[in-house]
């Protein structure tokens, strides 16, 4: 099963502002809508194993994919393949390496990502995302893929220099829009042996297998839990592999996680984000008709 979290293309384009998210069951390239996220706890009289449709299907040209999750916190897992803490000359860590990017860097599917005018660098980084299913604390590695609801695609964007030059992550990985999430949660999908790949412009710039990674998602989940509460729709970053490197206003983002899809974003220029929120400011805006005199 396929879940998404959409709007509706014609209220986007009278003001996406004011349009409400919606959550969608996709099926081929119909999207159901859903009453509420499918990964919190259903009520007593719903089934199980089908979330309740709520309104006529919609085509998925119709839509607006946003990110299919709206977590509480976004935990990412560093330097987890080999190769990659290697090229930016790290050792690989004794245990996992937890950090955390907050909810407001969230952008979903073909939403710009802005480069930030105090960075000198930012990097593309290719990462397959857990979404939790449930509250959980002090998970057993044996049992911990229990507690996950599906999975989706995810690009841990990073000014690169900000990371280096502050000592610690959290302005470098933080911006608004520097967590690209998306196209939807694949409840079915299993990550094991998957080809994890980033395109810039076309050009493959990483090309990875989560085989490869260092600590499996049961050992990344223990850990966590041992002194932090995940809650159900929070997103667990897996770690990217080789091959990072940076990007530049004008260019396109694709990451491809096989059997899962592919997620794209361009990158722009703060000015050219600016111009676009005088845009949808002015489209806001009532027309003379709608004046009440």
């Amino acid at each position: 099963m396929r879940i998404v979290r959409f709007i509706e293309s014609w209220l986007a384009e009278v003001s996406d502002e004011d349009a409400t998210p919606r959550w969608g069951m996709l099926v081929d390239d119909l999207v159901y809508p859903l009453a509420r996220a499918p990964y919190l706890p259903r009520p007593w009289h719903e089934s199980v194993d089908a979330p309740k449709i709520d309104g006529d299907a919609l085509a998925l040209d119709e839509v607006i994919l946003l990110p299919p999750v709206t977590p509480s916190k976004i935990v990412c897992v560093g330097r987890n393949y080999a190769e990659h803490a290697a090229e930016l000359g790290n050792e690989v860590p004794p245990e996992p390496l937890i950090f955390l990017k907050p909810p407001s860097s969230l952008v979903g599917p073909n939403e710009p990502v802005v480069y930030p005018g105090i960075s000198a660098r930012v990097d593309h980084e290719a990462e397959l995302a857990v979404v939790i299913g449930q509250r959980c604390r002090n998970l057993d590695e044996a049992g911990a893929s229990a507690v996950i609801y599906g999975y989706t695609i995810a690009n841990d964007v990073t000014a690169r220099d900000l990371q280096r030059s502050d000592g610690q992550w959290t302005r470098g990985k933080g911006f608004d829009t520097f967590c690209p999430v998306g196209p939807w949660i694949d409840t079915t999908f299993d990550p094991a042996n998957r080809q994890v790949r980033c395109l810039v412009n076309g050009e493959v710039r990483q090309d990875g297998n989560t085989a490869l990674l260092i600590y499996s998602l049961g050992r990344v989940l223990a850990h966590v839990t041992r002194f932090m509460t995940l809650e159900a729709g929070d997103l667990l970053l897996t770690g990217t592999p080789a091959g990072v490197g940076p990007v530049e206003p004008g260019d396109e983002m694709t990451v491809e996680i096989e059997g899962l899809g592919s997620l794209s974003n361009p990158v722009i220029s703060e000015e050219e984000e600016q111009a676009r929120r005088a845009e949808r400011a002015k489209r806001a805006e009532p027309d003379g008709d709608d004046m009440p005199f």
